[in-house]
């Protein structure tokens, strides 16, 4: 991968030692006044399981092939010191916060993880949980691949005009092709369960075409033969 990346996951694809001191460097970019952040995470398996984090204790990244491994695609907790976090290479992050009962979720959403509404399945378990009301949430969905370029063939775009029917999500390209809008879907899904449009920020950033900014498997996966992971995280302290 490019030299002097700041990989923060793939342990598949990267050492240990380089991704966990990428993370103490990266967590150091987050003051926390009542002492260290603990990093809750998992195994990305694009699903839709939903990990519930009751306290400091059990947020271990979880996804360290030494120790033992926690397989799900998005992390909900509102413990203060935990920040939830997901990685991605293209996929779309959304993180989820609701000021007022101070519960708050990190997704990972690729296309597989789309269709099984992994993202509105974090915040039912933020209902359930926490009694959150889908229309107290904040939501940022963070950079990913975009409808200018995340081509995908007829095995997705099926799927997807029989879930999303009625909504533009597609962009011909060529025969049985289309680039999709991931980003929209999940902001639709997230909207139908109650969440307020204009309370759901969209990053306007494309991973595939920022790889100067970004991580991208699409781009860089045949270029450098690995490819690093970006991070997006979601906590709360004690003020």
């Amino acid at each position: 991968m490019p030299e002097n990346a700041l990989n923060l996951a793939g342990f598949n694809e990267d050492t240990a030692e380089n991704i966990l001191e990428n993370r103490r460097r990266f967590l150091k970019l987050f003051p926390n006044e009542s002492g260290e952040w603990a990093l809750a995470g998992c195994w990305q398996v694009h699903g839709s399981d939903v990990r519930l984090i009751n306290d400091l204790a059990e947020a271990k990244p979880a996804e360290d092939a030494r120790g033992d491994t926690i397989y799900c695609d998005a992390i909900v907790s509102n413990a203060s010191g935990v920040l939830a976090g997901v990685k991605t290479a293209d996929c779309v992050p959304i993180l989820i916060g609701d000021p007022i009962t101070s519960a708050f979720a990190a997704v990972h959403a690729g296309w597989r993880g789309t269709l099984a509404e992994v993202a509105t399945k974090a915040l039912e378990r933020m209902t359930v949980a926490y009694n959150t009301n889908p229309g107290d949430v904040r939501v940022a969905i963070g950079p990913a691949a975009a409808a200018c370029c995340y081509e995908v063939g007829a095995d997705v775009i099926e799927p997807f005009r029989t879930k999303f029917a009625g909504q533009e999500l597609f962009r011909e390209t060529r025969s049985d092709h289309a680039c999709i809008n991931l980003l929209e879907a999940n902001r639709a899904q997230l909207i139908s369960a109650g969440v307020a449009p204009d309370r759901i920020s969209i990053a306007p950033l494309c991973t595939m075409c920022r790889t100067d900014l970004f991580f991208s498997y699409r781009r860089e996966k045949s270029l450098h033969g690995k490819v690093g992971r970006l991070m997006s995280v979601i906590g709360r302290q004690e003020v």
